[in-house]
């Protein structure tokens, strides 16, 4: 089964470590695992911990000229993608498509300049918060802000990634940027990491209505394979997570369903363990009653239409 991956932190660790090589390492994702696992497509994220970083916008471009060197040098299995035309090209070539993104709208620095010159980066999906609050807005991660939304910039950012054909990603945002996103968005967006709240109670995930929001906005959400999301073990179970997707179905329908896996963001054991293992969940989808149909969406054409739509 091909898939399309709506996020791993592959990207910081190639920039962490100057000996990794993007062909083939010890992570969980590189080509030659995204080849045995049938991608076509992987989205990187550029992730920024805003305490342990100088200037987010500097660190950022710096992450990012490290990931387009190692797809420069296997431009004959990968290729940097901005748009879905060109991700049909790899298709057509045989090439991964590779989408480029920041996990940290602290990077833009509060300066909607810097959007647009993210954007002729490549730069292709943005996660407008992690864990810190920023100038876009509020995580997902302290009570108190729960119910904060958007802050003024932050409305002024949305309405210009949907102007510019950027994804907007609310995985980590709080309950009220969540909930600002949808009133201010005029193109789908997506939850790139998050799982149902309902089957584990953990702020990251979306509740019942949010992924009723998001479904209707004709978003996705992708499946998150962090213990902390998913379940109650140590290691992330493939049963726990076909119960998200079960819920998730039930709750807003299958076409709201993609992969967000978190590999190379993920601490815990995972019984699949890297890219190259993705068919054990469309194995175990396939055995839960899911048609063929149902997986492939899951797998790859609910992110193609977002990349259609959006870009």
């Amino acid at each position: 089964m091909n898939f399309i991956d709506l996020h791993c932190d592959t990207a910081l660790k190639l920039f962490n470590d100057n000996e990794a090589k993007l062909k083939e390492n010890q992570f969980s994702v590189d080509i030659m695992k995204l080849k045995a696992g049938n991608a076509k497509a992987q989205f990187f994220a550029l992730f920024l911990e805003k305490d342990q970083c100088g200037d987010l916008k500097n660190d950022c471009i710096d992450m990012y000229k490290r990931l387009v060197s190692e797809l420069n040098e296997n431009k004959s299995d990968i290729a940097l993608v901005r748009n879905y035309d060109q991700y049909l090209k790899c298709q057509n070539e045989n090439k991964l498509g590779a989408f480029i993104t920041i996990e940290e709208g602290g990077a833009i620095a509060g300066d909607i300049n810097n959007l647009q010159e993210f954007y002729d980066m490549g730069i292709r999906l943005i996660t407008l918060t992690w864990n810190f609050e920023n100038e876009i807005g509020y995580p997902h991660c302290k009570k108190e802000y729960a119910d904060k939304g958007l802050k003024p910039f932050g409305i002024e950012v949305v309405k210009k990634m949907n102007d510019l054909g950027i994804i907007i990603d609310v995985s980590h945002l709080s309950d009220g940027g969540f909930f600002d996103v949808a009133k201010y968005s005029t193109k789908p967006f997506v939850a790139s990491h998050s799982n149902s709240r309902a089957i584990r109670n953990h702020t990251r995930n979306l509740t019942d209505e949010m992924i009723k929001i998001l479904s209707t906005a004709g978003g996705v959400m992708g499946i998150n394979f962090c213990s902390g999301f998913v379940g109650k073990s140590k290691t992330t179970k493939i049963d726990d997570m076909v119960e998200h997707i079960k819920h998730i179905k039930k709750i807003g329908g299958i076409d709201c369903i993609a992969l967000g896996s978190d590999f190379d963001g993920i601490e815990n054991e995972v019984e699949i363990k890297d890219a190259s293992e993705m068919g054990k969940l469309s194995d175990a989808l396939l055995k839960n009653n899911f048609s063929y149909d149902d997986v492939e969406k899951i797998f790859y054409k609910n992110a193609e239409r977002i990349i259609r739509e959006v870009l």
